[in-house]
């Protein structure tokens, strides 16, 4: 019989550390040719959007899928569909899976930071969070010596956040604008809706890590060209997706101001096909575009 996880069930069972290993795996997977990435489809009507996430760990014997509907801001959580690729029966359903979504980009973006950041303060790194979730600061919290984090969230999220990070004994330090929170940060993590850039290439410091991980449209901006042009390597969770979806970069991927082939997977990093961080001064980039696989590998590992 398939089985069905609840969201309370979600939460009683997935744990970072669980899901920092299972994104890392399934990146190491990826990059391995021993899993499958599709990018994300989309079904446009004027009133709703449909949006289907696909992947498959045929080592884990699982291939799935995550529709999920859009209406203006407003998103209805998704129904994991798990099938077992050896008989394609299935496997499992996972319902209203708002923790699950939440642990996996923070956990994307947590395996990033560990790959490519440099501690650069000997009291400890500070990180940007604007309007990222809870499990993005947990995520990064458990690879790294973070002791005060600078925040710029939006009111209905400053609490939860703070929550968060009181549970973590992390020293929050509220911003008055994103200028403030960027400048001297050690890691800048990025989980909006915005259209426009958030903030100047100016106001980053040498050896700065970014998470970013809100742009999957073309209509979705969070970094602007002059940031991208200070960062090296530009790491993508997957070429192809981030070729179809990730709004920050397609705009200097028309112009021919960036190509394909400077993008760099996160599972070669992993696996040492491709360098990361070369200097203690660069500064990196992940574009996260939120790779379904990950989700998946902590239900069969």
């Amino acid at each position: 019989m398939p089985l069905f996880l609840r969201e309370e069930d979600v939460k009683q069972l997935l744990s970072m550390p669980m899901a920092l290993d299972a994104v890392e795996s399934a990146h190491r997977a990826l990059s391995s040719g021993f899993a499958c990435d599709v990018p994300r489809q989309r079904t446009r009507l004027p009133q709703t959007t449909l949006h289907i996430l696909q992947g498959a760990l045929p080592q884990l014997d699982v291939i799935g899928y995550a529709p999920c509907t859009e209406q203006s801001i407003r998103c209805a959580l998704p129904w994991f569909h798990l099938y077992r690729a050896s008989s394609g029966s299935l496997a499992c359903q996972v319902i209203a899976a708002d923790r699950l979504g939440m642990v996996r980009t923070g956990a994307a973006s947590g395996v990033a930071t560990r790959w490519l950041g440099q501690a650069r303060l000997a009291g400890g790194w500070r990180v940007w969070c604007r309007l990222a979730g809870r499990g993005g600061i947990g995520a990064i919290a458990a690879v790294c010596s973070l002791l005060r984090v600078k925040t710029r969230a939006a009111p209905g999220r400053r609490r939860p956040f703070a929550r968060e990070c009181q549970r973590l004994a992390l020293e929050v330090i509220p911003a008055a604008s994103p200028e403030e929170v960027v400048r001297g940060s050690d890691i800048v993590s990025t989980v909006t809706t915005s259209a426009t850039p958030l903030f100047a290439a100016e106001w980053l410091s040498p050896g700065t890590h970014i998470n970013a991980a809100g742009s999957n449209s073309l209509i979705r901006r969070e970094l602007g060209e002059d940031v991208l042009r200070r960062c090296s390597p530009i790491v993508v969770d997957s070429v192809e997706t981030a070729l179809h979806e990730a709004g920050d970069l397609l705009p200097l991927l028309e112009k021919g101001r960036l190509h394909a082939r400077q993008l760099v997977e996160l599972g070669d990093v992993i696996c040492g096909r491709q360098p990361g961080r070369s200097t203690a001064e660069e500064i990196t980039v992940f574009e996260s575009r939120a790779w379904p696989s990950g989700i998946w590998h902590w239900l069969f590992a």
